[in-house]
């Protein structure tokens, strides 16, 4: 079934006029993917239906063996979703998408519709806690081999991909240490080993990083974070070719069942059309707030990849638009004087989330990253003086205004 995958999905106005040249990705945000139903609303529909009706029972049967292009069960499409799947595709660049119920469901569905036992798996160290544990324990279980690198030096690279691989995950910028990995360069080893690139693209977001131009073949975000950026819903979607797609992702999702909800999906679409003017903009609050931090006497270390003084700034310059949205810092003392800095905090809130519009802080070793042990903790640079500061919409001189008084 083809109706919720069209590649670039914008839909003829109701004069039956498609636009002759290529829209602008802010144009895609909130054009592509259009469906109308015969009432013309201008605000996209939300179809709350679990199933679908035929005229025959021939219909039902052609439905069901794709011969003719029908909505059959929404565990495996539905007309809201498939607005944010083509809209979000159209953003992207990808040929396909597919929603699914949360970001770590678009993990785990991205990597293991590739593989079986006996496969292997390459992927880069630092990674968002509950990704290292798929990796590094579920997928074991099953008999997949992993192995994984750290930083950025070729000859590393090289000699991990040396030997066939099935999969090479690369999680860039990194939750919550903010390292870069060079997609381009990893590609190109990766390709020469047979292996699908997936790239977690969650800290960038679509706006400030294209990982599909920079060689890999699949993308997968928590549309949770920046697609939503509300702190409202939960969602996850995967971008990649229609071989991809059709052929290893989508026999999995439809048995599996890690469906993206209607009402979900509808709030995502919404939100799309503000992505651009919302990143951007946080995009600036943080790198403002970065130099800021740089200055203070009482802050360790900053990791931002806008800043000169981080080890991936040359890559992160190549690959993204801006250093992103959030900030991880060392605090100087122990983990009770961080705590003191974190609760006099008045604009900026205590919270697990990130890429929302309200600027959000939280201390990785004993809140995301707990479940890790204290040495992979301190293998990824994860100290208990850490923090992740994801910064909002606020005007930037409010949450300077909030740090500084927090700091002194």
């Amino acid at each position: 079934m083809t109706h919720n995958h069209r590649p670039w999905g914008y839909q003829q106005n109701s004069e039956g006029v498609t636009p002759d040249w290529e829209l602008h990705p802010d144009t895609q945000a909130i054009r592509a993917g259009l469906a109308r139903s015969g009432f013309g609303e201008t605000g996209e529909a939300l179809y709350l239906t679990s199933g679908y009706t035929y005229e025959s029972a021939e219909q039902a049967v052609h439905s069901f063996t794709d011969e003719i292009d029908h909505f059959v069960y929404s565990r495996f499409a539905n007309p809201t979703v498939a607005m944010f799947e083509n809209r979000l595709a159209a953003l992207e660049g990808a040929e396909y998408c597919v929603g699914t119920g949360s970001g770590m469901s678009a993990m785990f569905a991205s990597v293991a519709c590739l593989v079986e036992a006996g496969d292997r798996i390459v992927a880069s160290a630092a990674m968002f806690s509950s990704c290292y544990v798929v990796l590094a324990e579920i997928l074991p279980k099953w008999g997949v081999q992993v192995e994984f690198v750290r930083g950025n030096n070729p000859d590393d690279w090289e000699r991990a991909l040396s030997q066939k691989t099935k999969v090479v995950f690369i999680e860039t910028p990194s939750n919550p240490m903010l390292e870069v990995i060079d997609i381009a360069m990893v590609s190109s080893f990766a390709h020469a080993a047979g292996a699908t690139v997936i790239v977690d693209n969650v800290m960038a977001s679509p706006i400030l990083q294209k990982p599909l131009q920079l060689g890999a073949d699949v993308v997968m975000y928590s549309a949770t974070k920046h697609i939503d950026g509300q702190g409202r819903v939960l969602g996850g979607a995967i971008l990649g070719s229609s071989k991809y797609i059709t052929e290893s992702l989508n026999p999995f999702i439809r048995h599996t069942g890690p469906t993206l909800s209607a009402f979900n999906a509808w709030v995502l679409v919404k939100s799309l059309e503000t992505l651009s003017m919302r990143v951007n903009r946080m995009n600036e609050n943080a790198q403002q707030i970065a130099e800021f931090l740089s200055n203070q006497s009482k802050i360790k270390t900053v990791n931002y990849p806008g800043l000169a003084s981080h080890p991936d700034y040359a890559i992160s310059q190549r690959q993204m638009i801006g250093g992103g949205t959030t900030i991880s810092f060392e605090a100087k003392g122990d983990v009770s004087d961080l705590f003191e800095i974190m609760d006099r905090l008045k604009v900026i809130d205590i919270s697990n989330n990130l890429g929302d519009s309200k600027s959000l802080i939280t201390h990785p070793a004993s809140t995301t990253h707990r479940r890790l042990t204290p040495e992979m903790r301190a293998e990824m640079g994860i100290t208990d003086s850490v923090v992740r500061l994801s910064v909002g919409l606020e005007h930037s001189s409010d949450l300077i205004r909030d740090l500084d008084q927090a700091l002194t």
